[in-house]
């Protein structure tokens, strides 16, 4: 690979890895309009693992909405990022995978709440806004729902 290569693809790099902290920072802050807009056009999510729904990005902002409503401390680590992109044949394409794990604990104004964690799958793609979410497949692994969230 040339230099300029190696410069485009450390620059999709850090705009993917960027994609994905955005979308956890949406999810804590229930900022739910900047949620979809992390998502290209047909982008879905599914959470049916942590007891959740699968649809379009659209249908599950506003699930979530109505869902964590009563849980407003919320708070994401997503860590162990690795970023497949797609290649061909020595030159990287348009889409892509991230693997992450996480640690997810949320609270309610009672002390309710509960943590956990485990591995997402996100589909990237780069669109003419940048790189967006094509899907996000959350894995749960494990929760503690002991009242109040475990420190994590």
């Amino acid at each position: 690979m040339t230099q300029r290569v190696d410069l485009a693809t450390v620059m999709d790099r850090l705009a993917i890895d960027e994609l994905v902290t955005r979308y956890a920072v949406a999810v804590d802050d229930a900022d739910w309009s900047a949620f979809r807009e992390l998502f290209a056009p047909g982008g879905r999510a599914d959470y049916r693992s942590a007891g959740g729904i699968e649809g379009s990005a659209a249908e599950v902002a506003d699930w979530m909405a109505g869902n964590l409503e009563s849980l407003p401390v919320r708070q994401h680590l997503v860590v162990n990022r690795l970023l497949r992109l797609q290649d061909l044949g020595g030159y990287f394409g348009d889409d892509g995978e991230v693997q992450a794990d996480y640690l997810h604990s949320v609270r309610g104004d009672g002390g309710e709440g509960h943590a956990s964690g485990g591995r997402y799958s996100f589909g990237v793609l780069r669109t003419d806004d940048g790189w967006r979410l094509t899907q996000v497949v959350m894995r749960e692994k494990w929760r503690n729902d002991s009242g109040a969230p475990a420190g994590v």
